[in-house]
């Protein structure tokens, strides 16, 4: 499950594009509250502990309280905005929750046991589709990611929605139909020879033997 993270804060006196340039300066990020049926809140935090923050991996997936003045408001980060040039965050958006709120979020995948597929052990590729899955589940209850067994998977298999163990209560967003998260493929040379012994079988003709094709036809018709 993902941990809960604890993240002070300050209230903002003062709003707009100067104001907030001050509080970069200052090392501060400014940042918004909003939701759960209470006035927004306009808040700010240390640029540090952000970062630090964001380098776990799972900061958009894990329920963040943001503490303003010794009172703590449940949050789930909703989206950050980063400077153009140095990549350093500038702005954060945080939707309040209940405890056992349902809540969407994006979970990262995560393969177990590529040897135990016998189509990877003959060379064959993993071929992601979804790096990550997006659920509806309790507040509570967010995974840090999702692991998928690849053991006997063969070339030409694929991994659907419907074979992933989600956590109990969790859902996919996404419920109108199988979506492929994977799919184990072929190597590139396999694909190769098997491209080649087409055109064999096809008997198609190359671009030049088509243009000699046409010239001889059209002598024909001059003689």
């Amino acid at each position: 499950m993902s941990e809960q993270l604890t993240l002070p804060a300050e209230a903002r006196d003062r709003a707009g594009k100067g104001a907030s340039r001050a509080l970069r300066r200052e090392g501060r990020v400014p940042a918004v509250v909003y939701g759960n049926n209470k006035e927004p809140l306009s808040v700010h935090v240390e640029e540090k502990l952000l970062t630090k923050m964001l380098k776990t991996g799972h900061f958009m997936n894990s329920v963040v309280m943001i503490e303003v003045g010794g009172k703590p408001n449940r949050t789930l980060p909703k989206a950050v905005d980063f400077h153009p040039v140095t990549s350093r965050p500038i702005h954060v958006d945080f939707l309040r929750i209940g405890e056992h709120s349902k809540v969407n979020v994006n979970i990262p995948v995560r393969f177990d046991n590529e040897e135990a597929s016998p189509g990877l052990k003959r060379g064959g590729v993993l071929n992601v589709v979804q790096h990550e899955i997006e659920l509806i589940c309790d507040a509570a209850e967010i995974p840090d990611e999702l692991h998928i067994d690849l053991t006997g998977l063969e070339i030409g298999d694929s991994i659907h929605i419907s074979q992933v163990t989600l956590p109990k209560g969790a859902k996919a967003a996404i419920d109108d139909r199988d979506f492929t998260v994977a799919t184990v493929v072929a190597p590139s040379a396999m694909k190769s020879e098997e491209g080649d012994t087409s055109t064999e079988a096809g008997e198609v003709p190359t671009v030049g033997e088509e243009e000699a094709g046409e010239g001889e036809a059209e002598g024909g018709e001059e003689a």
